[in-house]
């Protein structure tokens, strides 16, 4: 194993013996210069994002529904039935589907936030 890694080195890298077998001696021993000491100490500052094994567990946040809203889209679609009352789907309290005149239709209500 070490003889062939020393071949690999003196190929590859086009060095002597001599630099190969020094190069398999730094790279196999336990000596930390004060070089590779700063070199790790800079490897370590460096943020890693690396994706963890585990599947992330899904939230189990429950939906909150908001009563104004629904009010006021139970008021449009009380008057859309007035006028034409047709199949009506509704979705949430956020939007309600018809047809007229075999044409497709959704009405989508959106509650913007108040300005900063």
């Amino acid at each position: 194993m070490k003889e062939k890694e020393i071949l690999t080195y003196m190929e590859k890298l086009g060095i002597s013996r001599e630099e190969a077998e020094q190069l398999w001696k730094d790279d196999h021993e336990d000596y930390v210069s004060p070089e590779m000491a700063e070199m790790e100490r800079k490897a370590k500052q460096i943020k890693r994002y690396e994706k963890a094994d585990a599947p992330r567990k899904k939230s189990t946040k429950e939906r909150k529904i908001d009563l104004e809203k629904k009010k006021v889209l139970d008021s449009l679609i009380d008057g859309f039935m007035a006028k034409y009352p047709r199949m009506v789907q509704v979705k949430n309290e956020a939007e309600f589907s018809f047809t007229l005149n075999e044409n497709s239709y959704t009405v989508k209500l959106i509650k913007h936030r108040a300005p900063k």
